[in-house]
């Protein structure tokens, strides 16, 4: 029961996770600029980016490639994007060379940066899962409070995020609200002079956006004529006064009869998750934090954001919601699969109990590895502890079997559980040693997918060296307690009573 208590209470000291960090070679970085910046603007931020990772980490860094008008956070041309190709695994060999450290120093810099919001980070380690590691959240509007009451609690949320150490670089991952150019029509007044909806529709689309008279034919190549209003004229927000639209009687009615304009302040797309209208987060734990824990801080401070206000979490932080919840049903389904096939093999419940005592010896181990070399609850982990069900089951069956065996021809309890051990004990040192040699090169690997490897491996290893030091010595005493416990005889003696 104590080594229970121990293994329950180290499983939950164990910073959760879904998928562990992967220096795969690269780094994305993005700059946002305000809104109504120019092209220009944007591509001078890009340039200062790619100074900094060309020059101040010329030593990590083979080459950059970067963009304006685009970044994962939307379109626009306050938008910059960076894709950073770092050099070889073989060249980065120090700590402060990984894919990490390197983006830490770029935040660094990037904070100096006061005429834009620029940040670097690291692609998860499935792409398919979100653009950068951490976690991703959005945050919706189930109570139709409006746009302006989300991006309220939005700011409001990041304002707690900033001051909360258990995250860093929690940033929306989005556009913010730009001035627009709102043209309001009287339909009534429209109507009067004989000018259509349509007709109005047509005319702005045409006079702004350009629209697709016919072909042409010139020197043999056919050419597309697009008709759109002269620059001058489509320059400044008056200019919508000297335009035309002709009525229903042919008569050209200027647009200042029947309209006005202002400028509002509106979100440049429409975002929606499952259908709900929301705007996006992204951040990260600070170092030496999971994302479980960064995650469950976030879901604090929700109590604190108007009702109405839901959560919503996306990609990787998703699935280590879902992997999370499953994991104490796996576990137990494993067990369970185990000791009802070894009931099965022995046609006894009390045998497979004294073989599935050994395997909380086996956990500890992995849960002892894990949490000294700072690894995280992951779904790496999840693999290594069912497998090391199945090792630690191995152990013991090698004793058990035999001690089972011996304890049947006539040999007492103790002596035969005594007989067992040491029988046994070289080919459970040789089938050990061989599948924890196996997965050593797992434990201690460098390079492209070192971290999936680095948590399985480490898991697995360790829950190996306890599982056979310590069930060398305990099998045998589970095998003796749980016998005598349900007064199991042998079956010779079985056989004489009969």
């Amino acid at each position: 029961m104590l080594v229970v208590a121990l293994v329950g209470y180290l499983y939950n000291r164990v910073p959760t996770g879904f998928l562990p960090d992967e220096d795969q070679g690269i780094i994305f970085a993005q700059a946002q600029l305000p809104p109504g910046s120019t092209e220009a603007q944007s591509l001078e931020v890009l340039e200062r980016m790619e100074n900094f990772f060309l020059q101040n980490e010329a030593e990590n860094v083979e080459g950059m490639f970067g963009v304006t008008g685009f970044s994962f956070s939307g379109r626009g041309q306050n938008q910059a994007f960076a894709f950073v190709r770092l050099k070889d695994w073989e060249e980065r060999t120090r700590p402060d060379q990984k894919a990490a450290a390197i983006q830490g120093r770029a935040m660094a810099h990037f904070m100096q940066f006061d005429d834009a919001l620029a940040f670097a980070f690291v692609p998860p380690a499935v792409l398919e899962l979100g653009s950068a590691t951490g976690f991703d959240l959005r945050l919706t509007d189930n109570a139709a409070l409006g746009h302006d009451a989300l991006m309220q609690a939005r700011n409001q949320l990041l304002g707690m995020a900033s001051q909360d150490s258990r995250m860093v670089n929690v940033r929306p991952n989005g556009l913010d609200d730009n001035p627009q150019f709102k043209i309001n029509i009287d339909q009534e007044k429209a109507s009067a002079l004989g000018v259509s909806i349509a007709d109005i529709n047509s005319t702005l689309s045409t006079a702004w956006g350009s629209s697709y008279v016919n072909d042409f034919i010139n020197d043999g190549r056919v050419k597309r004529v697009y008709l759109q209003a002269d620059a001058p004229y489509r320059m400044m927000p008056e200019d919508i006064n000297d335009w035309y639209v002709r009525n229903n009687v042919g008569t050209m009615v200027p647009f200042s009869s029947f309209s006005s304009f202002e400028w509002t302040l509106g979100s440049p797309k429409l975002e929606r998750f499952n259908g709900v209208p929301s705007v996006s987060i992204a951040g990260e734990p600070a170092p030496g934090v999971s994302s479980g824990d960064a995650m469950a801080a976030i879901e604090s401070m929700m109590d604190q954001l108007p009702a109405g206000i839901g959560l919503e979490w996306a990609g990787l932080s998703y699935e280590e919601r879902q992997s999370g919840s499953q994991a104490p049903m796996l576990y137990s389904i494993s067990l369970l699969v185990v000791f009802l096939c070894l009931a099965a093999l022995y046609e006894s419940w009390a045998v497979p109990a004294s073989v599935m005592l050994i395997v909380p010896l086996g956990v500890l181990g992995t849960l002892l590895a894990t949490m000294l070399r700072g690894m995280e609850n992951d779904v790496y982990f999840q693999v290594a502890l069912l497998t090391i069900v199945g090792l630690s089951a191995k152990n013991a069956i090698l004793i058990v079997e035999f001690a089972k065996e011996a304890y049947d021809g006539g040999m007492g309890l103790l002596e035969s559980a005594a007989h067992a051990a040491r029988l046994r004990l070289r080919p459970i040192l040789m089938t050990s040693l061989a599948f924890g040699c196996g997965v050593t090169p797992l434990a201690i690997s460098a390079g492209a997918g070192s971290g999936s490897q680095n948590a399985i491996g480490t898991g697995v290893l360790g829950g190996t060296i306890s599982a056979t030091i310590l069930g060398v010595f305990f099998v045998p005493i589970f095998f003796v307690v749980v016998l005598k416990a349900f007064r199991v005889q042998p079956k010779t003696a079985e056989a004489g009573e009969s």
